[in-house]
């Protein structure tokens, strides 16, 4: 054997890794929402819906559909949005791509974008309003360029999760 060569068939990665790398980076991805910034208008994207979503896309059976509860939880707790919000929405996202799963066997990247861009404005408008009626008072046009960024940051979020994919197989 040649040096430096390894194997690609048959090799057995870390059991934690296969796990733990995809959940790791949606959580750091909720805790970025955490260092405070000042700023007029919300402008970051969601980035633990992001990479959830990001993940979904590319692996899809890497988790069932009850995981983002805990997910959601856990931004609900960080991101300042009413307790539930994020679980409640992020679980709905789920449903939605599983349904989008048995209609259409077989997406290419431009779908994907399209259906991610279309949930992610469905979920950030579905946060102002569960934010208005717990007492808020935001007009939807302020999170319109928010919206913007978080649809092109998306496919930012895939190229990660990919090169974090490839990184985790090698464990």
């Amino acid at each position: 054997m040649a040096r430096g060569y390894e194997p690609r068939l048959n090799r057995k990665s870390a059991p934690w890794a296969l796990i733990g790398i995809p959940a790791i980076s949606v959580l750091l991805g909720s805790l970025t929402a955490l260092p405070p910034n000042i700023a007029t208008y919300p402008f970051l994207p969601p980035l633990g819906l992001l990479m959830l979503l990001a993940w979904r896309t590319l692996v899809r059976d890497l988790w069932p559909s009850w995981v983002p509860l805990l997910f959601g939880f856990f931004d609900d707790l960080f991101s300042g949005q009413p307790m539930g919000s994020a679980m409640l929405l992020w679980t709905s996202v789920f449903l939605i791509l599983d349904i989008f799963d048995r209609w259409m066997m077989w997406r290419d990247y431009r779908q994907d974008w399209i259906i991610a861009g279309t949930l992610i404005a469905i979920v950030l408008l579905a946060g102002v309003g569960i934010a208005n009626s717990a007492g808020g008072a935001t007009p939807v046009i302020v999170i319109l360029p928010q919206i913007l960024v978080s649809v092109l940051a998306f496919p930012l979020a895939v190229r990660a999760c990919a090169w974090l994919d490839q990184w985790r197989w090698r464990l």
